[in-house]
């Protein structure tokens, strides 16, 4: 899960207020990119907005806004500028906006909503009011209103930026924050000591996962907000399930396992990055299995075995589980590369304003 919303669920349960603190804009060189976020009660902090100074001025300002009444206006939004270098000594040099959102009571079942979105990994825009307690907005990834209402803008607002700030006819300060889907989306086949390791080196990367195993008692009682698990005596059917482009981790307990999901992966023609654990011996072994059931030299240059980092030959799991996950964040950034080379900028085709 974004570590914003996994945050204000913890502090929703435990019946605590909290403030949202995100970077709105930027001017030249900021610690953190456009819409990071952190949040803060009175006495934690969960996720950051890049450390420093600015980050203390940020948590002393949400903490006086939950000091105050909730009646007072200035304890509920708040946009406030940091000069990062005349006032805060910092090296960036730029200048932040920070949008400060109190959060409590009813405002949790909004939250539930751009959560429940995001676990089925559908866009969302929150569009919020940053100097009056109005409910804040949530826009689907056609431009409808999902919850809320929008205030009267003189212009529209364009879907295809990132976080930014607009205001509405009488001058008013608005947010709009994209909480957009990852993109990356992994299955990984195997739930032994390997297996495990990579999904908790995962938990705080920016996918969307997939577990399959057969046994289901291996799987442990809690797993991470981004994983889903799958357990299944037909972990081949799972293959064709999920969405086009997805990434694919072989690593079960049985070699023959392992080749029907070889195989099954290599026939399916959309499928993104392909891994097989293993050796060179087992992949050569595997290659000549696979071109007597028909699989051609072609897709079989698409599989990655032994997967991994060049470098690292570490056989402990959880050092398999970094260089993998290294493996994995470089090739999930050079497709998003490719799909900006692509389609533009942004990650809607067509411009969408309200």
């Amino acid at each position: 899960m974004m570590n914003w919303l996994a945050a204000i669920n913890t502090v929703a349960a435990r019946q605590e207020p909290a403030v949202l603190v995100t970077v709105a804009t930027v001017e030249g060189s900021g610690p953190r990119e456009l819409g990071a976020k952190m949040l803060v009660t009175r006495n934690a902090q969960f996720d950051t907005i890049g450390g420093g100074h600015l980050e203390m001025r940020a948590c002393e300002l949400a903490r006086d806004m939950l000091s105050m009444s909730s009646a007072l206006p200035a304890s509920e939004r708040r946009l406030a500028r940091f000069a990062l270098g005349p006032s805060l000594g910092q090296c960036c040099g730029g200048v932040v906006h920070l949008a400060f959102e109190r959060i409590e009571g009813a405002a949790h079942g909004y939250y539930d909503c751009v959560n429940e979105l995001w676990q089925h990994r559908q866009d969302a825009w929150r569009v919020v009011s940053l100097d009056a307690a109005m409910p804040p907005a949530l826009l689907g990834a056609d431009g409808q209103t999902l919850l809320g209402s929008l205030p009267p803008l003189p212009g529209r607002i364009d879907l295809e930026r990132g976080c930014h700030v607009v205001k509405d006819a009488d001058g008013h300060p608005w947010l709009v924050d994209p909480c957009l889907a990852w993109r990356s989306h992994l299955v990984i086949f195997g739930a032994g000591h390997v297996g495990a390791a990579i999904v908790r080196a995962l938990a705080e990367l920016p996918c969307h996962v997939i577990w399959v195993d057969e046994r289901e008692d291996l799987f442990p009682a809690l797993v991470p907000a981004n994983v889903t698990i799958e357990a299944t005596d037909t972990p081949e059917a799972i293959v064709n399930a999920v969405p086009p482009g997805a990434s694919y981790l072989v690593m079960t307990h049985s070699h023959a396992l392992d080749q029907r999901l070889c195989e099954a992966i290599l026939q399916r023609p959309d499928r993104g990055w392909f891994g097989l654990i293993g050796s060179k011996t087992k992949r050569m072994q595997f290659e000549h299995r696979l071109r007597d059931r028909g699989i051609g030299a072609e897709d079989l240059a698409t599989m990655t075995c032994p997967v991994g980092v060049a470098g690292i030959s570490g056989k402990a799991p959880a050092v398999i589980a970094a260089s993998v996950c290294a493996q994995l964040l470089q090739v999930w950034e050079q497709e998003e590369n490719a799909r900006h080379a692509y389609d533009g900028p942004t990650l809607l085709h067509a411009t969408k304003g309200i």
